[in-house]
C-alpha cells in the first residue's frame, strides 16, 4: 500500500468536524423562561431600593406630595444630616469596629480549629467537634442572664470588647462546621509535598491549605457579618452608653427624632445597608474566583 493510498484511507475515515451551533440556537424555552423569572425577581427586589435612593435626594415636602417620583436635582444634604446631626458617624464606626473584629476573631479561631479537626484524627477529636456543633443547637440568647452576669463580673458590660467576644463566640460553631468539611476534602499529597520541602505545620496551614478554602472563608464571612451587623438584642442589653451604640440600636433613637423628616430617614437606611451590599459584591466575586481556580487546576 502506497503512502498516497494510506493518506486517502485516513482522510476518508476521519470524522467530520462538528460545527458548534450559534448562541441563539442553543437557547431553549426553559432557559428563556428561567431568565425572565430571574430578571423579573431582580426588578421587584431593586425597585424599592431604587425608590429609597431617589427619595434621599428629594425634600420631605416633595416626598409627601408624591412618594413615587424622581429627584429634580442631586442633593446630598439628607446624608449630611443623618451622618452628623443623627450621630450616624458614631453608630456606623461602632458597628464597623465591632462587626469586623468579631468576624475576624471568629474566622481565625475557626480556621485553626477546623484545620486540626478536619485533617487529623486523634483521641477525643470527635468529642471536640461535637462540642463545637453543640453551639448550633442551643440558642445563644437563652443564656443571656448568666452571660450578662459573667461579663459584668469581668467589667465587660458597656464595653465594645465584651460585645466582640460574644459575637465571635456565636459565629465559631457554624464556621467550624463549614471549614472543617472543606479542609477534610483537600488531598493529603499537598501537605506531604510541603513537608518534604521543609515547611512547618503552620506554614502548610497558612500558605498551602488556607488559600484553597477561599470559597468557604467567603461563605462564613458573609453568614457571620450580616446577622451581626443587623443584630439588635445583644447591643441593647450589653451597651448602655449612647457613644458605644451600634447602628441597630441607634436607629431606634434616629426614627424617634426624625420621624417627620423622610428624606433623612431614607438616607439613614441607605447608610445602614450600604456595607452589606458592598460585602455581597466582594464575597460573590471571591467565591466565583475560588471555584473557577479549583476547576482549572
Amino acid at each position: 500500500m502506497t503512502a498516497s493510498n494510506t493518506h486517502h484511507i485516513f482522510k476518508k475515515n476521519a470524522p467530520e468536524p462538528v460545527k458548534s451551533p450559534g448562541r441563539l440556537s442553543r437557547l431553549r424555552p426553559a432557559d428563556v423562561g428561567a431568565s425572565a423569572l430571574l430578571w423579573g425577581y431582580a426588578v421587584i427586589v431593586l425597585a424599592p431600593l431604587t425608590l429609597v435612593l431617589f427619595n434621599t435626594m428629594r425634600s420631605s415636602r416633595d416626598i409627601f406630595k408624591s412618594p413615587v417620583g424622581l429627584p429634580t436635582s442631586i442633593n446630598f444634604d439628607s446624608y449630611v444630616r443623618a451622618w452628623e446631626e443623627a450621630s450616624f458617624n458614631t453608630y456606623f464606626l461602632n458597628s464597623l469596629l465591632i462587626t469586623i473584629s468579631a468576624v475576624f476573631l471568629a474566622t481565625a479561631v475557626s480556621a485553626l480549629a477546623s484545620y486540626v479537626l478536619g485533617r487529623y484524627y486523634f483521641t477525643g477529636s470527635r468529642v471536640i467537634f461535637s462540642y463545637f456543633l453543640a453551639g448550633l443547637m442551643l440558642p445563644f440568647r437563652l443564656a443571656i442572664v448568666p452571660l450578662f452576669l459573667m461579663l459584668n463580673s469581668l467589667g465587660l458590660v458597656d464595653n465594645r470588647f465584651g460585645l466582640i467576644l460574644v459575637y465571635a463566640a456565636t459565629g465559631i460553631p457554624f464556621s467550624v462546621f463549614i471549614l472543617s468539611a472543606f479542609f477534610r476534602q483537600l488531598p493529603d499529597e499537598l501537605g506531604e509535598a510541603a513537608r518534604i520541602d521543609g515547611a512547618g505545620e503552620f506554614t502548610i496551614f497558612a500558605r498551602v491549605m488556607l488559600p484553597l478554602v477561599r470559597p468557604a472563608l467567603a461563605t462564613v464571612t458573609v453568614f457571620q457579618f450580616v446577622p451581626l451587623w443587623n443584630d439588635f438584642f445583644f447591643p441593647l442589653v450589653l451597651l448602655r452608653s449612647t457613644s458605644k451604640w451600634t447602628l441597630s440600636v441607634g436607629m431606634t433613637r434616629f426614627f424617634g427624632e426624625f420621624q417627620t423628616d423622610w428624606s433623612t430617614l431614607f438616607a439613614g437606611l441607605v447608610i445602614t445597608t450600604l456595607p452589606l451590599i458592598i460585602l455581597f459584591l466582594i464575597a460573590t466575586k471571591q467565591v466565583i474566583a475560588g471555584l473557577t481556580a479549583g476547576i482549572s487546576k
